[in-house]
């Protein structure tokens, strides 16, 4: 493993074989430049990132306490704001990614306009922002090292040498920014040959994990909306192998993918699946459809279609959108079966879209599948989407019911109401919100738990409270004491602007390319010496 000091010294002998030619390089600053970018392509933060997460995932199978966490983004900037907190809080990025959502890619990417997650948006979109995620991550590599070089050089001026000594171990063992991205492909953005083409432009861009879900890619819903169409197995195994062969094709073996279901909500399909033999995937798929079983040709009208299921002859019910219908209530199995024939298949991770935040629902679907699969693990949706509030003011009031507990004082109904807040069931409904994840992790196997939007909503709210501020009475106070002051209080890093956009890295290159010419922006009239 090079050391910063190795690193100059091999710089030096190189720059020495080169003659006179290469006398004005420096080999400190090279070797700097050199730390500064330790990934040079997306590929090799692809293969790095791949091996966390399949260390994260053995160590989650020995520990379900050892769960992860991610945040969605669309941005970069959001995405490197991220990881600066959490090295700053946590002193690690230990077990927490970042998640890609397709829906804010759909809704704040699009050259449309904002759209709803309904894959409409340029696919090529997410693999921008997976590429521009990690141009943002390694920036903020190069800012955090250069403050290094630069603490550095002013303990060598100092003669500190055990100053000095202490910086370079820092430099030496500095901990990237660079983690995991589980990256949303949507239902594929076509057929499995268009999955191909744009999975593999994701992993050029950095990803190790792909999500894919099970919809038919042209009346593809958001997950937690209605209208979803499900697609026969063997059609979203292809899309599975698909991505697979886009991973070893460039070299990330063990590559990640995740596969989700949206059968538990998701009521139609488009197509009958294809059976050779009862009992076969297609025939299990085929069983859940609704329908009239018929004796006989005379219960057939025009337009009918007919399938042999269940040993018996089904005319399944078409709606007039040319779609077919399951039946109700076959949800959890249709989920179960999705979830154990994607892990048989290539998949390595499950998603299993619900309607509400629930351990109970979750873990009765995954017992089931462990049946099978004993290893099986989930990503979670920690969804914006659910009435955290409500569903777990329920959860409490309906616990207190089944207990005998008297709930006389409660309207099960209206239990979002602010007059419920200070409520003993609202403070039990709140420390369960606060464990849902150990507790999901634990008794669910959710490996991994996500937010996809929680940074559309902050901005939103953010924003909100600053305009009510700023154009109302308390004018330039409503930023500086809001925003700025806090920003002060609380080092946040970007209180200094200039320097996270990359001024004084900007100033180190020129120093670098011009010596004692360089025209620098760090001076002493830089307005960012304020902000010490």
């Amino acid at each position: 493993m090079s050391t910063y000091k190795s690193d100059i010294d091999n710089a030096a002998t190189l720059i020495g074989s080169q003659g006179s030619a290469w006398n004005a390089i420096n080999p400190e600053f090279a070797a700097r430049m050199k730390a500064q970018n330790k990934f040079k392509t997306g590929l090799d933060i692809a293969r790095y990132t791949a091996k966390i997460m399949r260390a994260d995932m053995e160590r989650y199978d020995n520990d379900p306490s050892q769960y992860t966490q991610s945040l969605g983004c669309w941005h970069g900037f959001i995405g490197q704001q991220k990881m600066i907190s959490i090295k700053k809080h946590f002193n690690s990025t230990d077990r927490r990614y970042l998640y890609l959502s397709g829906w804010m890619v759909a809704a704040l990417r699009s050259d449309f306009g904002p759209l709803p997650d309904q894959s409409m948006h340029e696919k090529t979109s997410v693999a921008g922002l997976i590429e521009e995620l990690y141009t943002f991550l390694r920036q903020a590599d190069a800012r955090e090292l250069g403050g290094l070089f630069r603490a550095l050089d002013a303990a060598r001026e100092a003669g500190d040498s055990a100053k000095e000594a202490e910086i370079q171990s820092q430099i030496d063992n500095h901990q990237t920014h660079i983690v995991p991205i589980v990256a949303d492909i949507d239902a594929g953005f076509g057929n499995e040959e268009a999955t191909y083409l744009l999975a593999k432009k994701m992993i050029e861009a950095g990803a190790c994990c792909i999500q894919i879900e099970n919809q038919v890619s042209d009346e593809k819903q958001c997950g937690h909306q209605d209208g979803k169409v499900t697609v026969p197995h063997e059609d979203f195994l292809a899309k599975i192998r698909a991505v697979r062969y886009a991973f070893l094709e460039l070299g990330v073996d063990d590559g990640v993918i995740v596969a989700r279901t949206d059968s538990l909500g998701a009521g139609l399909t488009k197509q009958i699946a294809i059976t050779e033999e009862p009992g076969d995937l297609g025939d299990q798929y085929n069983s859940f459809l609704d329908g009239e079983y018929i004796d006989s040709a005379d219960d057939i009208a025009n337009g009918d279609l007919v399938i042999k299921a269940n040993g018996k002859l089904l005319k399944p019910k078409r709606l007039r959108s040319n779609l077919f219908q399951f039946r109700k209530g076959t949800g959890e199995d249709r989920v179960v079966l999705d979830c154990i024939t994607s892990l048989q298949n290539g998949a390595d991770l499950l998603w299993i879209e619900t309607e509400k935040p629930h351990v109970g629902q979750i873990a009765a679907m995954v017992n089931r599948i462990r049946e099978v699969v004993p290893n099986a693990k989930l990503v979670y949706n920690n969804s914006p989407s659910f009435n955290w509030t409500l569903n777990f003011r329920q959860q409490v009031f309906d616990a207190w019911s089944e207990a005998g507990k008297d709930v006389s004082a409660f309207d099960r109904a209206n239990l979002m109401s602010e007059e419920y807040d200070d409520t003993e069931l609202a403070q039990e409904a709140d420390a369960k919100i606060r464990t849902f994840q150990a507790d999901a992790a634990r008794e669910a196997g959710i490996f991994h738990h996500l937010i996809t939007l929680p940074t559309y909503h902050t901005a939103a709210l953010s924003t909100d409270n600053l305009a009510k501020e700023y154009f109302g009475e308390q004018g330039m106070l409503g930023y500086v004491k809001n925003v700025q002051r806090q920003e002060i209080r609380q080092g946040i890093a970007c209180v200094r602007h200039q320097n996270m956009a990359g001024s004084d890295m900007g100033d180190d290159h020129k120093e670098y390319f011009s010596g004692d010419a360089a025209l620098k922006a760090a001076g002493k009239d830089n307005t960012m010496n304020q902000f010490g």
